[in-house]
């Protein structure tokens, strides 16, 4: 690995969803949960910036494939230039009403016989949608070239959601190819879902994560020799360039994974349980980009803001019946739709969902999430963007007026309107608490939650 802001170098490697669902524990996937083992087997500046971005190369780039400029190693991944479909981050003018942000992101992205990445891929050009797919690397690496991984505390050739087959990852490298030319991220969910409290992911020094990430990497850039398909089209991206955040399994070991991610350069971590609605803020000079506690409706608790935590958390029995499963998924769909109403409404914070190609009780959460992306990505003031362009847009803006930004607790409108409160003034929070600093004991309040 190519050191970045560090004097970390690769090193040469070539190469269940987890965590029992627990009361006041924040979880979003579950070592019980039903996980298959591999996939195989903001706009630019001008009078219109807050009008409704149809497709998404809306007002950014023109939509060519690059030229391959240069082959990366086995070639395998390639330099092509700049990535299509970028906004352009610029300040807020004084005074602006800020955007109202929706990242849809995927862990364990991976294309398999439901199909669902290229599904959602479309899903996302449709609506004018890009997002941010978390690529666990074993999915790259076929199960007869399994002693290539040598994850930390484990047996050599060890994973908890096993390998791929060389069809699985001829499929999931096409629809990577697709995505990142469409303009969506390609982040990571490092490699073999390593969950609990024996030799979990929770348990890993910040050297071991180093050791993962790179192997991450290595199996992206080395998919072509691994899986013997030399003549395929390389990816059109550096990984090592490319790869500035992730998200952990089962939302564990973030403390290390924050120091080793810091030491490579990262820009943000997407592992945070239990946020809240409010405007984010950095840890050792990465992004916090948690999944956020989001109203259940018709229920006296909030969960987190992800597939499987609604799937933990089923609708109570009517009459002494539970609703077909195939309904299961509409209070996810009414949860996600009110957490975005109160941001929309109130304090515009970013709205942080998380998924996973998955078909649990029939697809209904897949047709839930669509469902939310329909409505929400078409709105007036809404962009549906990856974590990459949220930072872009972040580190865009002014200090102060995100120190402002961060005072509005959840679904709270700043006093006397967007105009007056983001007016340029000289402004500073030093005699004010800021809203993670009045709730951060809120999400230990909470009634219920769940792991990744």
């Amino acid at each position: 690995m190519r050191a970045r802001g560090g004097g970390w170098t690769r090193r040469n490697v070539t190469a269940l969803l987890a965590a029992a669902v627990a009361l006041s524990v924040p979880v979003g996937c579950s070592e019980d949960s039903p996980q298959t083992h591999g996939p195989g087997g903001t706009a630019g500046s001008g009078h219109d910036r807050d009008s409704p971005r149809k497709g998404p190369g809306a007002s950014i780039h023109p939509d060519k494939a690059p030229k391959v400029i240069r082959l990366i190693g086995d070639g395998s991944t390639s330099d092509t230039g700049p990535q299509p479909h970028q906004p352009k981050a610029e300040p807020l003018e004084p005074g602006e009403k800020p955007p109202q942000f929706v990242v849809f992101s995927w862990d364990g992205a991976g294309q398999d016989k439901q199909k669902l990445f290229s599904h959602f891929r479309a899903v996302g050009k449709k609506y004018g949608a890009t997002m941010t797919y978390f690529l666990s690397g074993v999915y790259l690496l076929p199960a007869e070239k399994r002693y290539l991984y040598d994850p930390p505390e484990h047996r050599r050739g060890a994973s908890s959601i096993g390998f791929n087959d060389v069809e699985g990852i001829r499929a999931t490298v096409g629809q990577l190819r697709g995505a990142w030319l469409d303009g969506n991220e390609i982040g990571t969910h490092f490699n073999g879902h390593f969950c609990g409290r024996r030799r979990g992911v929770g348990t890993w020094s910040a050297r071991e994560w180093i050791s993962e990430i790179q192997q991450a990497e290595s199996f992206v850039e080395n998919w072509r020799t691994n899986a013997g398909l030399e003549h395929e089209k390389p990816l059109p991206f550096d990984y090592d360039k490319e790869l500035v955040g992730g998200r952990a399994p089962c939302l564990q070991g973030r403390k290390n994974l924050i120091r080793a991610a810091a030491k490579l350069g990262w820009r943000y971590d997407a592992s945070s349980p239990g946020g809240l609605q409010i405007w984010p803020r950095k840890i050792h000079g990465i992004w916090d980009f948690p999944l956020q506690q989001i109203p259940v409706p018709g229920r006296a608790f909030e969960t987190l803001s992800m597939d499987y935590n609604f799937l933990a958390n089923k609708p109570r029995k009517e009459k002494g019946k539970r609703p077909k499963r195939s309904t299961w998924g509409r209070p996810m769909r009414d949860g996600m739709l009110a957490a975005f109403d109160r941001a929309y409404e109130g304090n515009r914070a970013p709205l942080f969902i998380g998924n996973h190609f998955e078909s649990w009780n029939g697809g209904t959460y897949m047709r839930a999430v669509e469902d939310v992306i329909k409505k929400v990505c078409p709105r007036q003031g809404v962009r549906c963007v990856s974590f990459k362009q949220l930072a872009d847009w972040l580190d865009a803006q002014n200090p102060r007026v995100l120190e402002k930004l961060r005072v509005l607790d959840v679904g709270t409108r700043p006093p006397g309107g967007w105009k007056g409160y983001l007016a340029a003034e000289p402004w500073r929070t030093s005699a004010r608490e800021t809203a993670h600093e009045r709730t951060s004991g809120h999400h230990t309040r909470t009634a219920k939650r769940e792991r990744e």
